[in-house]
């Protein structure tokens, strides 16, 4: 009997889960894991800057945030045929989902986004998963994207309801959750997750945790980011956080959205390949590679080729023929 696929945990449930004894949490995750999923594929996206710099937002961990004072390089809107040469360039290399991240607080009905439309449309028909990130979205835009091709957007929670004004004071936790409920409407697929490491308590990420797994429907997606310290932002002497605590967030991650592609994201750069693989083993089945993730640095595609040998991962192939949300 396969593990029960819920959207009703409690809190109370998630808490004990997120306690367990680290390896015998870990044990479970591989279990459910290896029970919806293939254990041995890894999704490869690669994620492109198409707008860098200059965002009104105050997230307080961000380096785009225009009223911080960072090496960030402010750069308008990519050309249509540059941001489609990075694509090509992606799929060469071995990516099945393309990512294209603009720092802007929100979607505006302008020439740029038809530009961005463009964008979708051409690594659409490249045979690339499409998703973009582009801040908060209304409906009517978010099912724009959808014509377009595009096939999921991302938006983090990147914490607690609780903790949320302490890290942003731009927007609202419901901005956030506004933003989901819209891509669910366009029928696009959900990426969201969060950060840790950002002085969040681990009450904090259960609440995340919680959140993320009882929306109407899990998201396709749930990237779980270490946060990177940039200087010059408000977080710039946090200290890292341990591959102990990322490992644990991915396998109670996984425990809760069985079907969801858990990513090993933000932080990756910092880990061993053997932390890596314990990730891995705890239900990670997703990872941005290439250079920078947006504006923080990132593994680089051959030495995550050299550790899909040394574990004989096989990068997981686009399927085209999913086209709807899937129901989870």
């Amino acid at each position: 009997m396969m593990t029960e696929i819920r959207n009703d945990w409690t809190i109370k449930e998630v808490n004990t889960l997120y306690n367990k004894p680290l390896l015998e949490l870990v044990f479970e995750a591989a279990s459910v894991h290896k029970e919806y999923n293939t254990p041995g594929e890894v999704q490869v996206a690669t994620l492109l800057s198409i707008k860098t710099g200059g965002c009104s937002e105050d997230c307080s961990y961000c380096p785009q945030a225009a009223r911080y004072n960072t090496d960030v390089k402010v750069h308008k809107l990519l050309d249509v045929d540059t941001v489609l040469e990075s694509a090509k360039a992606a799929k060469d290399a071995g990516s099945s989902r393309f990512c294209m991240g603009a720092a802007w607080r929100e979607v505006r009905d302008n020439r740029d986004f038809d530009k961005v439309l463009d964008m979708v449309k051409g690594v659409n028909d490249m045979g690339l998963e499409v998703c973009c990130t582009l801040g908060m979205v209304n409906e009517e835009q978010a099912k724009k994207l959808k014509e377009a091709g595009l096939h999921a957007y991302n938006h983090n929670l990147d914490t607690s309801d609780e903790y949320y004004a302490d890290i942003i004071t731009t927007r609202t936790y419901n901005d956030r959750l506004d933003t989901l409920d819209n891509i669910r409407k366009a029928k696009l697929s959900v990426c969201s997750g969060g950060i840790i490491g950002l002085g969040e308590t681990h009450d904090d990420r259960v609440k995340m945790l919680h959140t993320l797994s009882t929306l109407p429907q899990h998201p396709d997606s749930v990237p779980v980011n270490a946060l990177v310290p940039v200087e010059g932002t408000p977080l710039e002497n946090q200290p890292r956080v341990s591959v102990w605590e990322m490992i644990r967030m991915i396998a109670t991650a996984r425990i809760l959205m069985p079907k969801s592609r858990v990513r090993l994201s933000a932080g990756r750069i910092m880990m061993s390949e053997e932390e890596q693989a314990l990730c891995f083993m705890a239900g990670a089945n997703s990872i941005f590679s290439g250079e920078k993730l947006l504006t923080t640095p990132n593994n680089e595609l051959n030495n995550d080729q050299k550790l899909f040998d040394t574990l004989g991962i096989i990068p997981m192939k686009v399927d085209k023929k999913v086209k709807e949300v899937e129901q989870v």
